[in-house]
């Protein structure tokens, strides 16, 4: 998750996709370069440990856009593809 967010920072969307699920991942990625992310807070995890291949992950991203802060909180399902732990998308309650 730490290092989703930090290519969301600076940009990088070949990071984005290549740590996508193939199954959910879209063809193409856009982001918006007036979206500066600031901060991550990790609120809390499940799994993901070297023993484990599926986990959760609850956080809070502080971005500010247009002059205004604000966050995006999710709860995200990760799971290890060929070998590598990728985002699969949000919980679904």
């Amino acid at each position: 998750m730490r290092s989703r967010f930090s290519a969301f920072s600076v940009g990088d969307t070949a990071y984005l996709l290549r740590t996508w699920h193939p199954d959910t991942r879209p063809p193409h990625l856009t982001l918006d370069p007036r979206t500066h992310w600031t901060h991550l807070e990790i609120l809390e995890t499940t799994g993901g440990s070297p023993f484990h291949t599926e986990g959760t992950v609850r956080f809070r991203a502080h971005y500010t856009q247009h002059g205004t802060q604000a966050h995006l909180e999710e709860h995200s399902h990760f799971t290890r593809h060929a070998g590598t732990w990728v985002y699969v998308g949000p919980t679904t309650p």
